[in-house]
């Protein structure tokens, strides 16, 4: 695959033909048009269950009216962004391999994937089991534009949610860039709760352990920010420490944010579980756009 000739990776958006890939596509256009970045529009119309065990294969006919409705599908999306940013570069595709195939292997080339909310861009993706592989695995960020987002209001800070794991370190460097990138502050939402082990026993807290908890708390996510405040000093930063799982506070916080960033597996994530269960609470019941950020080890 082909980036930009200025080396600039695309946005990459998934489209179905449905409202919800409707309104990703426009949100992906703005974030194209932030970014000056390229815009790749995506349909694909293959099967990612088909194994070669099968005796029975899609017939002919169908793979073509399929075919067919995806070249539809991308050339309605490329009008709505040739509409809305009539200089944007606009790159279209229709894949005949699975969504999950085809999207985890473009993952590596573009800058994001932008997908619609449950039940839309690409049919099926973030509902069921196919959410997993994509949004786990894809070495982009993975943005699900939902929520009041679908009328697309750009207003309210960027939150990030901390924990302190490798995913939430990526998500802290995504979660600055995008708040600089729209002139926006961020909020950074970092939560414990007694029961969290890796927490309380943590060598960054047990060179401190007269501290009360919470104060503890504030400590380390300061600790966390600040190399990201110095790279971003254009950003204004606010800390928030609670006692509480974290998604049921950065659910709160979707109610006003215009965007949340989260890693893909937290702090409490088992090996061979691929998105944790607070970013898959945000992908499906958040009020505004989530992007989902994957840590790649070194």
């Amino acid at each position: 695959m082909s980036v930009s000739p200025t080396g600039n990776p695309p946005v990459l958006v998934a489209v179905d033909g449905s409202e919800p890939a409707l309104a990703a596509t426009r949100w992906a256009v703005e974030e194209a048009v932030r970014l000056h970045a390229p815009l790749m529009i995506l349909s694909a119309y293959g099967l990612d269950d088909v194994s070669f065990a099968m005796r029975v294969y899609p017939p002919m006919e169908w793979l073509e009216a399929k075919k067919e409705a995806a070249e539809h599908m991308v050339r309605d999306a490329a009008a709505v962004a040739a509409e809305m940013a009539p200089g944007l570069p606009v790159h279209t595709r229709v894949s005949p391999l699975g969504s999950v195939s085809v999207l985890r292997e473009l993952s590596c080339h573009v800058r994001m994937l932008v997908l619609g909310e449950p039940g839309g861009a690409v049919s099926g993706l973030i509902v069921g089991s196919t959410s997993i592989p994509v949004l786990a695995g894809a070495d982009c960020p993975v943005v699900i534009v939902r929520g009041r987002d679908r009328g697309r209001p750009q207003e309210g800070p960027v939150v990030v949610g901390v924990d302190g794991s490798p995913n939430s370190e990526a998500a802290i460097a995504q979660g600055f860039a995008e708040a600089s990138a729209r002139n926006a502050p961020l909020v950074a939402v970092h939560t414990w709760h007694d029961g969290d082990t890796e927490v309380l026993f943590s060598q960054s807290r047990a060179r401190f352990d007269w501290e009360p908890l919470h104060e503890t708390e504030q400590r380390v996510l300061a600790e966390r920010l600040a190399g990201w405040r110095e790279q971003y000093p254009d950003v204004a930063v606010e800390r928030v420490v609670l006692q509480d799982k974290p998604r049921h506070r950065l659910l709160e916080w979707s109610e006003k944010a215009r965007l949340i960033v989260v890693g893909s597996r937290g702090r409490g994530g088992f090996t061979g579980l691929l998105l944790g269960s607070t970013s898959q609470a945000l992908a499906h019941h958040a009020d505004c756009t989530v992007m989902v950020v994957r840590h790649r080890a070194a």
